[in-house]
């Protein structure tokens, strides 16, 4: 039907016209990036003003910036994406302890390592039993998901359980519920050791050699980093930076000179007088009001906006697929069929990564917002597209029938009177799924997008409240989908006076 053609010739040119490029770097800069929700001692949010970032390896792309003579620019992504997003021209450079192994040399380029370090053993305070990875038989042993600390137990045949975030790993063997935890020693050190219930046993164990990553072809400025990283260590720049932030270890020290530490490790205490410093509540009800809830509104803000612009793309494009299935020729009915159970069927969540990650091996490259509007709107399209398709069915055929009878063609007939009476029946489940759509918008931080629940991460990961700060992020959910749950219910009462009589 023309109507139906219509709608999805008009959503295929949306979706076409939204490719757009990647934002490049500009003259004069270094664009490079990290997941500071990763949290200290590499980058992370300032606990004096969580406005601004700091970290060790923010300080160290400072550092590179001078001696280049460019100026360092911040991108945040997700750690799991830093090295896909290279080839996506986002940025270029990686920064963020990205270890230096032969699976990682497959996929990018490294400079030489700009730290060096080892593995930590960490167990709860009371814990006798375990004194190295020779008495984890048997035993819970958490770690980071695609760490080389995974492969160390994994090579001793242990199953260590994997997680995507630190603070929770250790706060897991506080808990009991696990028995130990293996990670890098600067993670260990900046949030296992200030926990009263963890301590360290064992000694060092492996060696990690930490790189910046680029992409394999930029061989022009991995010669840059690797001379500018050269200088540094010769000046003794690496080292005092290292030093100030707790880092240095005695094997890093090169022939002649001192092993022990000459700086005074200022950074490190900073952190620790943060971490270990008491507010009252009037003071800590001070801080959510002044500081934390307008980060959050901000990141409220881009989940509304995403959600609204991805829910407006699934009616329109759902209710093209509805009309296709329902009344188009064999073909389209066909494709529409196809498509609501290929987007009804797969993660969102992989969904995002293929329009993110996949469509650049193609020539697309999307910006992160569109991709986020298009990964939520397409995948939505499939759910709106059956709540269409089940109005439309529970309208009377007779409906149909009267209005043709009365000399409307077909599409004055759907348009004057079956999809009105359709949307009034389908009103409550799509205010269910924009609901949705609000909670499932958390999952584009995986495409570099900072919204409610990627700020809330950052926050906790920063200042280890995620109790008050996620009372304070679902409060924030809540209040969002509210009007548009009233919303809803006016225009059922509406529709539907007598219901409400």
């Amino acid at each position: 039907m023309r109507p139906a053609a219509a709608l999805i010739g008009a959503a295929a040119a949306l979706l076409l016209g939204l490719a757009a490029p990647a934002k490049a770097a500009r003259a004069g800069e270094l664009r490079w990036a990290g997941d500071s929700e990763g949290g200290a001692p590499f980058i992370f949010q300032d606990p004096a003003d969580p406005r601004r970032l700091i970290g060790a390896e923010v300080e160290l792309m400072q550092a590179v910036g001078r001696e280049l003579g460019l100026k360092p620019v911040f991108v945040q992504n997700q750690w799991e994406g830093l090295i896909p997003g290279l080839y996506r021209g986002d940025y270029q450079v990686a920064v963020n302890a990205i270890e230096i192994t032969p699976e990682h040399e497959r996929q990018a380029a490294f400079t030489i390592p700009y730290l060096t370090t080892f593995e930590q053993l960490a167990v709860r305070r009371d814990e006798t039993r375990i004194h190295g990875l020779d008495d984890l038989e048997g035993r819970r042993v958490g770690t980071y998901k695609g760490a080389l600390a995974q492969e160390l137990l994994e090579e001793r045949g242990l199953k260590p359980l994997l997680y995507e975030e630190i603070d929770p790993m250790y706060r897991d063997l506080g808990y009991g519920r696990l028995d130990a935890v293996l990670l890098d020693q600067p993670i260990a050190l900046y949030v296992g050791k200030p926990l009263p219930e963890v301590k360290f046993v064992g000694g060092p164990l492996g060696t990690l050699c930490y790189g910046m990553a680029l992409r394999k072809g930029d061989k022009a400025l991995l010669q840059r980093l690797n001379g500018a990283l050269t200088r540094l260590e010769a000046r003794g720049d690496l080292r005092r930076l290292w030093e100030r932030w707790g880092l240095w270890d005695p094997s890093m020290a090169r022939p002649g000179e001192p092993r022990e530490a000459q700086t005074p490790p200022v950074a490190w205490e900073q952190y620790l007088a943060s971490r270990s410093a008491s507010e009252a509540w009037s003071q800590r009800l001070q801080r959510y009001y002044f500081e934390f809830l307008p980060l959050l509104l901000k990141g409220a803000g881009v989940t509304l906006w995403l959600s609204v612009a991805g829910m407006s793309l699934a009616m329109a494009l759902g209710l093209a697929l509805a009309l296709a299935r329902l009344y188009g020729p064999w073909p389209l009915r066909w494709m529409a069929v196809a498509y609501v159970e290929l987007f009804r069927g797969t993660p969102l969540l992989i969904q995002l990564f293929i329009l993110f990650y996949g469509l650049p091996h193609f020539g697309v490259k999307l910006t992160p917002v569109i991709a986020a509007v298009l990964g939520l709107g397409l995948n939505y399209a499939a759910y709106e597209a059956e709540n269409y398709r089940a109005g439309l069915v529970a309208v009377p055929k007779g409906q149909m029938e009267a209005a043709l009878s009365l000399g409307l063609s077909r599409a004055q007939a759907l348009r004057h009177v079956l999809l009105p009476q359709a949307l009034r029946a389908v009103l409550p489940p799509m205010t269910n799924d924009f609901i949705s759509i609000l909670k499932d918008s958390s999952l584009v931080s995986v495409i570099t997008m900072v919204e409610l629940t990627k700020v809330y991460g950052e926050l906790a990961a920063t200042y280890y409240d995620w109790l008050g700060l996620g009372l304070l992020t679902a409060a924030l959910y809540f209040l969002v989908g509210l009007p548009f749950v009233w919303l809803a219910r006016h225009l059922e009462k509406r529709l539907h006076p007598e219901r409400h009589a």
